[in-house]
């Protein structure tokens, strides 16, 4: 599969959906402008991961808005135009997926769309709708951004129209986005699994509720983040008490977003990134014709599939620990491996981060690569022995960041561990003998507890020190009073 292969998008608008798309759910799993086998497209941009397919919808209408014309009027045009007909064509993506009728990436039929999709797949319907957030940051002082206030509910209840104000049905849910929120969901919600899980408690709401209303998607995903359920350790909407509508108001991500928690929070997913720069680079090589081994990163099950599935404060966790084993690879002179065991989001799956550091010479030879995927397989296999919870085993392996001068190569494998035979068992065993890896005096184990919210480390604790006395922030000076206080 070539890049080339790929739309960028017609519109300014789609080109920003599909530059959005592609920054969270990968460039794997994104094509805009998909066909059908009528050569009509079948939506702005199609995303698809395992069971959960994403369907978005652009358009762009300006708002005509004239002093002498029904406001009424002015709205119902621009959401008939805007909305509504993205709606009808929502569905009608959905009935031709679940079809399973061909799809192509070209209006000549010539490119198949290259993932498999699921006529089972969770389908995840949403609309994008630019052009009217001046006008409804004009209706009302106390709307904060602009955004389109939402309301699912039975449509048959006959509610009248409102400004700015669309009505959902809640029997087949579509998500409406627009210009402002919808960078807001897709940067927070910047993983796959994040944004699914977001979508599917959404829906889990809708259904559950008579009503939902919000003031924009922004408050209901800053609702989502806050309201943590620890029993099910998922975020939910609303709550399990007894009622029958769940209203939330303006300002709650406006108030999020300016909590010291949300603010470190970012702060800290800063490293998280490594891990999306590593998947990055291999789907670019995929993309490009240049991607070694036979794993089929598209249809199949791969080490990069797996690590796709994190959501954000997992990556932030893993890269944190590859970046201390990095930073604290021995230096010893000689050759010399380090191998860490790291947890998943999921529990039955394990991270092998396996670093080499070997004289050049060895690193010049034809089969060195060959010798160090070896070595990483047989950490790979060392580790399912030592951990029998473990049904998959992922080994990321490079040389050593410290000494590799620059130039680096990441190795990527998958070792499914379920069933383990005892055959296999025996073999990884024989297999590390010699290289003891788990197995030897140096294994260190830790635990760590890892929140989606980091809050800000205590505040520095100010008190009164004698006119001599080094000042206790460290610095090393002597202040009558630490900082004034």
């Amino acid at each position: 599969m070539e890049a080339g292969h790929k739309s960028a998008g017609v519109t300014y608008t789609e080109r920003m959906l599909a530059d959005f798309c592609e920054r969270s759910f990968l460039k794997l799993w994104t094509y805009p402008n998909p066909y059908k086998d009528d050569g009509k497209e079948l939506c702005d941009v199609l995303a698809v991961f395992g069971d959960h397919i994403f369907v978005f919808f652009d358009r762009e209408k300006a708002y005509a808005e004239t002093p002498d014309a029904d406001p009424l009027i002015a709205w119902d045009r621009w959401k008939r135009r805007a909305i509504d007909r993205q709606i009808i064509t929502a569905h009608g993506a959905e009935r031709y997926l679940r079809s399973g009728r061909p799809i192509y990436l070209d209006a000549k039929q010539t490119v198949p769309f290259p993932l498999s999709v699921n006529p089972v797949a969770t389908v995840h319907k949403i609309v994008v709708a630019h052009g009217a957030k001046d006008a409804c940051a004009r209706s009302s002082e106390q709307n904060i951004y602009g955004s389109l206030a939402i309301t699912y509910c039975g449509l048959d209840k006959g509610c009248a129209p409102r400004r700015f104000h669309v009505d959902l049905d809640r029997q087949d849910p579509v998500h409406l986005f627009d210009s402002h929120n919808l960078p807001i969901v897709l940067g927070e919600l910047d993983t796959i699994s994040d944004f699914s899980r977001y979508l599917d408690e959404k829906v889990r709401a809708i259904r559950r509720f008579d009503v939902l209303a919000y003031c924009g998607e922004e408050d209901l995903l800053g609702h989502y983040l806050l309201n943590f359920d620890q029993a099910t350790n998922l975020h939910r909407i609303g709550s399990d008490e007894p009622v029958t509508g769940v209203m939330i108001g303006e300002g709650e991500w406006h108030g999020f977003v300016s909590s010291a928690l949300y603010q470190n929070t970012k702060r800290e997913d800063e490293v998280s990134y490594f891990w999306d720069e590593l998947i990055l680079r291999t789907c670019q090589n995929l993309l490009d014709g240049t991607l070694g081994g036979n794993a089929d990163l598209l249809r199949g099950q791969s080490a990069i599939v797996e690590m796709v599935k994190e959501p954000r404060f997992v990556r932030r966790a893993l890269s944190s620990k590859i970046r201390d084993a990095v930073i604290n690879f021995p230096d010893t002179g000689g050759s010399t491996r380090h191998v860490s065991l790291m947890p998943s989001f999921f529990p039955e799956v394990g991270y092998v981060f396996f670093q080499l550091r070997v004289p050049e010479a060895i690193r010049a030879q034809p089969d060195y690569l060959d010798k160090r995927r070896t070595l990483l397989e047989i950490a790979c296999g060392a580790a399912r022995n030592k951990f029998p919870q473990l049904h998959k085993v992922i080994g990321i392996g490079m040389d050593a960041p410290k000494f590799a001068g620059g130039t680096n190569s990441e190795d990527f494998i998958l070792m499914p561990c379920e069933p383990w035979p005892d055959d296999l068992r025996d073999h990884y065993q024989t297999l590390n003998r010699d290289w003891r890896f788990f197995d030897t005096p140096q294994l260190q184990q830790y635990e760590q507890t890892v929140t989606q919210f980091v809050p800000p480390k205590a505040a520095f604790v100010r008190k009164k020190v004698g006119r001599n006395e080094p000042c206790p922030c460290g610095s090393g000076k002597k202040h009558k009073k630490c900082h004034g206080a």
